[in-house]
């Protein structure tokens, strides 16, 4: 029989509709349950293609003796994080501030004022390797709540005023060198064999690459020794899909050779903009490759037929994580025929395997050794490996697959919408643009309400939740197809984001909330990154340059305030807070260059990778920056003074070297 959540359309509350335990969806009819009948919250945060999520759902939530203890003590409340990011936001502040760490599936229990008082992550069905047994956590929190009221409530309460100061910041100015200072630390925290920037398990940090690839970009050459070597072993290693490309969500080891099988929508999306600006510096083709590799398996899989893109791809398949990607040596003969033992080589294949018992693609094998030996011209070399790719892609399509959480949620698909549009234009590849462009109109046309962009859409339903993630990170999406494009309705839909980002979400005090008022014991306001930039992150960024563009000089003392409100989280963590550094970059060395039509520059300087520069084209007098300038031109602005207008590259070039000395220009 199933449970209320049955009616909701997040396909990890669907997964749990047919458990015994009476679940809920977070809302006040739980709430006003839980307060009527004196019980505790047991609020319990996952998402799709959550590994540990379905594990603790098949030992306990599908255990009838478990659920009728849940039933009969608690109010369960089931919550997706990624649909509901402030709720989650929130109890791992709690959970991390009680035990130090954090993860998913992740298990708080609340009093029904919705104060978090204890919690963990997963909890295995018997005590195991010192965790307790989930059981005897329930019978536990039970004679807590029962017979020790006053203690739960006295740690509630001061739970929840931790949790506030947590939020709260002190505006002061940056200190100067706060960038030289966080590539010092990024340097120490490196990686000099394998790259990236811990030990086990290894995250690409895409927003610390891409703060790395600015860097790279004004001619720091550690910076760029940094990211050059981590791309490299990235796309060598197992993280990678050798087949049918894209990354999984992370290495479970220090050599990025076995993955945590999951793919996520927002590390392929910025990994691609990483891969394709490193090229643009470089030229090197393996940066191509991975980039365009990666944004193809996007539309390949991970996009809906009106232009949407989906959340996610699981770990598992037919309940086995990593069961679809990996290989045995004797598949691989099996499908290549004659091509098998040369692709032996390239993906590192071994009868015993590279991890437990199979194998995970790899390549690490010298291309260029390979290449030789077989005879083969570098043309002819990139043709027979993707003969093979897609011999293997074929042969694999007929597994059964792992579930794709089709969910659409504004915010990823900002980062999406930004890369296809972004590597598009840098790689002149129209068919990018012509997916961005689809994007922009199904968002534009499904998910805006009341002037905010709503954060999730599914089978045709819009959730009323919005966030400031959705507008500043969609925003920078919209601004990046305008510059890709020219079409100013994208641009105009840009400001109408960070017009609604100003009414709705911004902090007297400084910063801008993370959500509208939810209810919540405390108002999360973040800086800090996690896989993708923080809502404030991303609206400085957006305010820096729409600001610029739109001569909008209150935007810009705005985000200056935003900026400084977490100058202290700055000097104290920077390498946790890479893309506010980089939004540092963009209001500080900044520039604008205008482009008034009808022009022959366009063409050739949308190739041009400028980080820290928004192209402006369209008709003369069209916008603030174009009035007065002479179409043909080249205007370079930075703080709301141009230089001389150059009517050739060339010219352009050298207004570029003045302003950015050192910089890699093409």
């Amino acid at each position: 029989m199933a449970n209320r959540l049955a009616q909701e359309t997040s396909p990890y509350l669907l997964q749990h509709a047919h458990n015994p335990v009476d679940w809920f969806p977070w809302g006040q009819e739980a709430f006003s349950k839980a307060r009527l009948e004196d019980k505790p919250i047991f609020l319990s945060v996952g998402y799709a293609t959550c590994h540990w999520c379905h594990v603790m759902e098949r030992e306990s939530f599908e255990d009838p003796e478990v659920a009728a203890l849940i039933n009969q003590n608690f109010v369960p409340i089931k919550v997706d994080r990624e649909e509901l990011p402030d709720v989650d936001q929130l109890y791992m502040a709690a959970l991390q501030a009680m035990t130090g760490s954090g993860g998913w599936p992740m298990s708080m229990f609340l009093t029904p004022e919705l104060k978090p008082f204890f919690g963990g992550t997963y909890f295995p069905p018997q005590d195991r390797h010192g965790m307790p047994s989930f059981r005897k956590v329930l019978s536990g929190v039970r004679q807590a709540w029962q017979n020790r009221r006053g203690e739960v409530i006295e740690s509630a309460l001061g739970l929840t005023g931790h949790l506030s100061k947590v939020f709260q910041s002190t505006s002061a100015p940056v200190l100067e060198g706060v960038h030289e200072r966080s590539l010092e630390a990024c340097s120490r925290a490196f990686d000099p064999h394998y790259g990236g920037f811990s030990g086990a398990p290894k995250f690409p940090q895409s927003p610390s690459l891409l703060y790395l690839l600015s860097h790279a970009w004004l001619g720091n050459e550690r910076a760029w020794e940094m990211l050059d070597l981590t791309l490299r072993r990235m796309a060598e290693g197992g993280i990678y899909d050798q087949v049918g490309g894209g990354f999984h969500r992370y290495a479970v080891d220090g050599i990025w050779r076995v993955p945590h099988f999951e793919k996520m929508l927002y590390d392929n999306a910025q990994l691609a903009r990483v891969y394709a600006g490193a090229h643009r510096l470089s030229g090197e083709p393996l940066f191509r490759r991975v980039a365009t590799e990666t944004l193809d398996y996007l539309l390949s899989e991970m996009s809906g037929a009106r232009g949407e893109f989906f959340s996610a791809q699981d770990a598992d398949s037919e309940g086995v994580e990593g069961k679809y990607y990996v290989w045995t040596q004797g598949e691989v003969k099996e499908f290549l025929g004659p091509d098998a033992q040369a692709a032996i080589k390239l993906f590192g294949v071994s009868e015993a395997g590279n991890w437990e018992g199979v194998n995970v693609l790899e390549s690490r094998y010298p291309e260029a050794a390979l290449q030789e030996g077989m005879g083969l011209s570098s043309g002819e070399f990139a043709d027979w490996r993707n003969k093979v790719r897609e011999k293997l892609y074929q042969a694999r399509k007929k597994r059964i697959p792992p579930p794709t959480d089709d969910k659409v949620l504004a915010d990823w698909n900002g980062l999406a919408l930004r890369a296809f549009a972004e590597v598009g234009r840098l790689l002149g590849e129209e068919r990018y643009l012509w997916a961005a462009r689809r994007n922009a109109e199904f968002v534009s046309g499904h998910m805006f309400h009341q002037g905010l962009l709503r954060h999730t859409w599914r089978a045709g339903k819009l959730r009323s939740e919005a966030y400031l993630s959705d507008q500043a990170n969609y925003g920078l999406g919209l601004l990046e197809l305008f510059q890709a494009t020219g079409e100013a309705r994208w641009l105009t839909l840009a400001q109408n984001l960070a017009e609604g980002i100003i009414a709705n979400f911004q902090d007297p005090a400084g910063g801008f909330f993370d959500s509208l008022e939810p209810g919540l014991p405390v108002r999360p306001k973040d800086s800090y990154d996690g896989p993708y930039p923080s809502g404030n992150a991303a609206t400085a960024e957006l305010l820096f340059r729409l600001s610029a563009l739109m001569n909008q000089a209150e935007w810009r003392e705005l985000v200056v305030r935003t900026v400084d409100t977490f100058s202290q989280v700055l000097s104290r963590s920077p390498l946790a807070l890479p893309a506010l550094l980089q939004a540092h970059l963009v209001g500080t060395m900044g520039t604008e260059l205008a482009l008034p039509a009808p022009s022959e520059l366009p063409a050739a300087v949308n190739r041009y990778f400028l980080p820290l520069t928004t192209l402006i084209t369209g008709p003369k007098d069209s916008l603030p920056l174009l009035q007065g300038r002479e179409a043909g031109a080249a205007y370079l602005c930075q703080h709301g003074s141009c230089r001389l207008p150059a009517t050739s590259l060339e010219a352009l070039k050298r207004e570029l070297r003045a302003t950015y000395p050192g910089a890699r220009l093409e």
